[in-house]
């Protein structure tokens, strides 16, 4: 049998009308920290297309290069707005936030020596690395698999 939906999730488009506010006191954090993500991608965005439309003439002569830019930035950010408190995503975010508050951070020292060790196997590899491809390279350059560069070749 297909899963019938619960008339306690009501769809993202009748959401997007209402001016309620989705379990506020909960998962705040984890939301205000998405909300403000996709505002400012919708900022950027709206900078991009009013730089965009600014190039064609008759849009900046009708003052419409700015108009159509904030117009598509208010609407983004309501629709922004509107998705964190959309239920079946509130409670995402709450849940991803509960799921924070039980990981173990490590102490500053800890991630300090965590680094060190991280940036020091890189350097390790990156030298490795370098030197396999060396002794490759002038192997086949010895069996004339590749052909040697050309400022070595005598006539």
């Amino acid at each position: 049998m297909a899963k019938e939906k619960t008339a306690s999730s009501p769809s993202l488009l009748s959401e997007m009308v209402q001016t309620g506010r989705f379990k506020r006191n909960q998962g705040r954090i984890a939301r205000q920290a998405t909300l403000i993500a996709i505002w400012v991608l919708i900022a950027i965005a709206a900078y991009q297309l009013y730089q965009w439309l600014g190039s064609y003439a008759d849009l900046t002569a009708m003052k419409l290069h700015w108009v159509i830019p904030a117009a598509v930035g208010a609407i983004g950010f309501w629709i922004a707005y509107r998705l964190i408190n959309w239920p079946t995503f509130a409670n995402f975010l709450i849940n991803v936030e509960a799921e924070m508050t039980k990981v173990t951070w490590p102490s500053k020292a800890e991630l300090w020596r965590s680094v060190i060790v991280v940036i020091s196997l890189i350097f390790i590899l990156a030298v490795l690395l370098f030197a396999f491809d060396l002794a490759w390279i002038t192997l086949f350059k010895t069996i004339r698999l590749i052909p040697p560069d050309p400022g070595t070749v005598g006539t």
